[in-house]
């Protein structure tokens, strides 16, 4: 149920954390280069230009989604009492 309760939670808080990760990331790069940073589809930049700024792009994005959620989550137990999620990383199997 508390999943059920927490998916609306969740979809704004993923909308929130996309829309500041990507403020924080044009932040970031404009501490490389005084363009905007370079995408794929652009023709006239280097490859290593272009891996650069889609490190950059996913660790700050991954960074902020992660920061997000987790305030989420916490916000909704305190309000609910319920954690919405696991409570520990589940064990990896060892190789027999």
């Amino acid at each position: 149920m508390s999943r059920l309760l927490f998916a609306p939670i969740s979809v704004v808080s993923g909308l929130l954390a996309g829309a500041v990760g990507k403020k924080i990331f044009a932040r970031v790069w404009s501490l490389f280069d005084n363009e905007n940073a370079p995408d794929p589809k652009h023709r006239d930049v280097t490859w290593r230009k272009v891996i650069l700024a889609l490190l950059l792009e996913g660790a700050v994005f991954r960074a902020v989604r992660g920061v997000v959620d987790r305030g989420a989550r916490e916000a909704f137990s305190k309000l609910t009492g319920v954690w919405p999620g696991e409570d520990r990383p589940k064990r990896r199997e060892q190789p027999a």
